[in-house]
């Protein structure tokens, strides 16, 4: 109690001491009346906002559509996610057929929106009853698909021999498909004079 008492003068004898007029100081103790009135009213009345805390979003790779066709399970157009391989595609066509050789496609590569995957079958490709495939590699009697050719159908094109043909195989596992015939000029060993030679014989 006596610590109280001692409180109350010393608050009294700083009031007095103030080198305030007397107007002056009843201005402050009207504003210092506000300022506890409206603290208080803050504090009983006031209401907590809820912290909502945002979860993250995840925002996912867009689709690719890709015709997955040849030796496979169940060749088709599947819609795939942007970063999908080659590798991707083929699995959700179920797969390659037993005893397909897959070795001319670059199955790391990252699939593109709208082109086909062709897988070729071989001798040893064990086919389905029903399904049609060339067993052997003959050569073709039409304009060669520089997409879908193996390294053996390349070597049939006027000047291209077994080293271009494996060039050529390599370079469209690595790159993806040739949008233009005349992207046959990227490869190695393909110059204006060779690619003429078999242009007539070639299609994408």
């Amino acid at each position: 109690m006596n610590e109280f008492q001692n409180q109350i003068q010393r608050i009294t004898d700083w009031w007095y001491e103030l080198n305030f007029s007397t107007l002056q100081k009843r201005g402050l103790l009207v504003l210092g009346g506000l300022v506890i009135v409206i603290s208080g009213f803050w504090v009983t009345t006031g209401k907590s906002e809820a912290v909502i805390m945002a979860a993250p979003i995840e925002i996912e790779a867009p689709l690719v559509t890709v015709d997955v066709a040849g030796a496979v399970t169940n060749p088709g157009v599947y819609a795939l996610p942007g970063n999908a391989r080659v590798i991707d595609a083929i699995k959700a066509a179920g797969n390659s057929l037993a005893g397909t050789d897959l070795s001319d496609l670059n199955l790391a590569r990252i699939i593109r929106d709208g082109e086909q995957i062709y897988v070729s079958p071989t001798e040893k490709t064990k086919i389905p009853a029903g399904r049609k495939f060339a067993t052997k590699k003959t050569t073709p009697t039409g304009p060669l698909n520089i997409n879908r050719a193996t390294a053996k159908q390349f070597e049939a094109l006027d000047g291209v021999g077994p080293v271009l043909a494996k060039r050529i195989v390599a370079y469209r596992a690595a790159n993806g498909p040739f949008i233009t015939l005349e992207d046959l000029d990227k490869v190695s060993g393909i110059g204006p004079a060779k690619f003429a030679q078999f242009k007539s014989q070639i299609t994408v």
